[in-house]
């Protein structure tokens, strides 16, 4: 079967394992993916990502209501943990990252999937997952001092607050760099981020695992 049919296929089943509210059958089509060969990249890319995608327009369309979309997140983060501890490698404690989504943002999933990559590679990884205040951010960040921060927008309209966050951070951490991503960027996002000195769009995981592979 062509690769491209067996994970539409795939999205589909897991896609309607969520939609049903059936863990099982979620981690059922999951597992079986590992057991074939798939990496976490891919699995996280092309079945995982375009099935939430749908959960979120059928939300918007008032096919689902905010309980079954909440539902499906929080079955789909939970077999994300499972598959992390099947993967995680010991920090090697020279390379620290955090991560967080922007104020007034409550998408996580995405983010946290970037922070499960750099923590399988070793990284020592603070993920503080959605709706991050910045204040408490540079608070925290402070004590960790970590070299790259990574932050997620999933709303077009929330990249101004994305603008000031990475201004705070410049000012207060000016030697380190700052990973960006996110929905918002599917809409003009990098016209209005512009060009800035340490500051790196990542389109999707693929990009992720490049920069990884550049660092270390």
């Amino acid at each position: 079967m062509d690769v491209n049919i067996d994970r539409q296929l795939r999205v589909k089943n897991y896609l309607e394992a969520l939609l049903k509210s059936d863990k099982q059958g979620a981690q059922e089509v999951i597992l079986s993916l590992l057991n074939q060969g798939e990496s976490v990249t891919d699995i996280y890319e092309h079945i995982i990502k375009p099935a939430l995608y749908r959960v979120g327009e059928l939300w918007e369309s008032n096919i689902i209501t905010v309980a079954q979309e909440h539902i499906a997140t929080a079955i789909t983060e939970a077999i994300m943990n499972q598959m992390l501890a099947f993967m995680i490698t010991e920090s090697t404690g020279n390379k620290t990252i955090l991560l967080g989504c922007v104020e007034n943002e409550y998408h996580q999933v995405g983010i946290k999937m970037v922070a499960d990559l750099f923590e399988v590679q070793g990284w020592d990884t603070h993920f503080l997952g959605s709706n991050t205040p910045l204040n408490d951010l540079i608070q925290y960040a402070k004590k960790i001092n970590p070299a790259v921060f990574a932050l997620s927008a999933s709303i077009y309209f929330n990249l101004p607050v994305l603008l000031s966050m990475i201004e705070k951070i410049q000012n207060n951490f000016p030697d380190a760099l700052i990973l960006v991503g996110g929905q918002a960027f599917r809409h003009g996002g990098e016209n209005l981020l512009g060009s800035r000195e340490k500051v790196l769009i990542l389109h999707d995981l693929y990009e992720v695992n490049q920069f990884l592979t550049q660092s270390t």
